[in-house]
């Protein structure tokens, strides 16, 4: 990884190496809090999946703990005496206890036993387990829900209902149907004055945010196209091995985006930041997308996704946004997010999720064509989430992203519906839907089936357009 991003290293790599996440994640050049203030000034988390993604988001809690948001603007930075304060980690849950016990040496050698005080007795195990974890916070504390997409919904209706505040990671449900349910449940908490915060960090990048207000501003003119790509190596799924419980194996951390089902699939997993950013960009919702999308030749991926995803959105206002996703070796590859308006070109975002924010004179995008650099941010999205959502809890602030973040996510549907469908799926189409790959997924247990079956030869149905059902 180069230095350029070494700033916004995936959450999923954490457990992989904790001095190189000591280093690199939002803890490089920011002293962790001490604990500090009385006992009831602590806020709580309770780890719902603790896998490198889990885990990376406590250590961004942690370091977002104790330092300030401005009270004028409601971003990280300035000055605010109530802002800040002490977090611990008091739960976790996962259906491994091998994923437990890695997140937690990793942490408790990263934030020390102050940050990290999870009794084996708060370490639960199982499709339950997060009930049970969820059960040892209380009013004001935090639920992390960081599992796949699938059990989103099931995780994020118990922590309203129990009436604690929630993180929850992208993706927010693996399917329309769940999306239907994520909205709803949204509006229960913002009932219940609970805050929400959702994993799309990019809205909380300065850079972006500042490209946005001159965009707003008219600096780059009327946009006209916006372009993302995201391109890197192949994610691959091996046969299902006969004998083993299939839906422990589909839902272990190896197999991470290859089920449907599950997941949600990779292509959303990968692109769901820059279908957001579009979105954001545009200040608006696509109203249709269609697309195309296939395997390279010979393929013996057995996961139910594609090699490579194209989508074209468009705009109420006839606009069009182009997102484009590979995963595929030795090939040209791309992880950025580009403007054109009807002045000059933008570069929105860049590798890794990098603030590689410009304006350029004209049309033409190189170095020495730059009109407009974003300053520098001193926190990078990650962590800045994170202090916006604490600062809100602590002064409460209204905080809930829900709406938004599941939208975006309805939207990226509609692009992966596209494409395996081979049709124009539109907006209304997919604001009425209500399809569920599985639909009894809070009732599943140890001994379920998995609710998609391998064949024969151990591989899972693929997607094909003019026969797949997905809206």
């Amino acid at each position: 990884m180069n230095k350029k991003s070494e700033s916004a290293v995936p959450r999923r790599e954490f457990i992989k190496s904790t001095a190189r996440i000591a280093a690199t994640s939002a803890l490089a050049g920011v002293a962790v809090p001490h604990v500090f203030g009385a006992e009831d000034s602590t806020i709580r988390l309770a780890l719902i999946g603790c896998g490198g993604r889990g885990s990376g988001a406590v250590a961004n809690a942690m370091s977002a703990g104790g330092l300030v948001v401005s009270s004028k603007s409601g971003q990280p930075g300035g000055s605010n005496p109530k802002s800040g304060g002490p977090v611990k980690l008091v739960a976790m849950a996962d259906l491994l206890p091998t994923q437990i016990a890695r997140s937690h040496k990793a942490l408790s050698e990263l934030l020390g036993p102050k940050k990290i005080d999870v009794p084996k007795d708060q370490r639960f195990i199982g499709f339950d387990a997060y009930r049970k974890a969820i059960d040892c916070l209380r009013p004001g504390d935090v639920a992390m829900l960081t599992t796949h997409a699938a059990f989103r919904v099931p995780h994020l209706k118990y922590a309203v209902e129990k009436g604690v505040n929630v993180f929850m990671e992208k993706d927010f449900a693996a399917d329309p149907g769940g999306v239907q349910q994520i909205l709803q449940i949204g509006k229960a908490a913002e009932a219940k004055n609970l805050k929400i915060a959702a994993g799309l960090m990019a809205r909380h990048s300065v850079a972006r945010q500042a490209l946005i207000q001159r965009i707003r501003e008219g600096a780059l003119g009327d946009v006209q196209l916006i372009r993302a790509y995201r391109m890197g190596g192949s994610y691959r799924l091996a046969p299902f091995p006969r004998g083993e419980n299939e839906l422990l194996w589909q839902l272990h951390p190896g197999h991470p985006y290859q089920l449907l089902w599950s997941s949600g699939g990779l292509f959303i997993e990968l692109m769901i930041h820059q279908i957001d950013e579009c979105f954001w960009i545009k200040d608006a919702w696509p109203v249709s997308a269609h697309g195309v999308g296939g395997r390279r030749a010979n393929s013996t991926d057995c996961s139910q996704n594609l090699d490579s995803y194209s989508i074209e959105y468009t705009f109420p206002d006839n606009t069009k946004a182009l997102v484009t996703g590979r995963c595929i070796r030795n090939c040209f590859n791309d992880f950025a997010t580009y403007i054109h308006g009807t002045k000059c070109a933008a570069q929105f975002s860049g590798n890794i999720h990098a603030p590689t924010t410009r304006i350029y004179n004209d049309q033409h995008m190189n170095s020495k064509n730059i009109a407009w650099k974003a300053p520098k941010e001193a926190v990078n999205p990650w962590q800045a989430e994170w202090q916006v959502f604490l600062d809100a809890i602590r002064n409460d602030r209204k905080h809930n992203e829900v709406r938004r973040a599941a939208l975006s996510n309805l939207g990226a549907m509609m692009g992966r519906a596209a494409v395996h469908t081979g049709q124009v799926v539109t907006w209304e189409q997919a604001i009425a839907s209500k399809f569920q790959f599985c639909s009894n997924v809070g009732e599943l247990n140890e001994k379920s089936p998995a609710p998609v079956q391998a064949d024969a030869e151990g591989r899972y149905p693929v997607p094909v357009p003019g026969e797949w059902t997905e809206f």
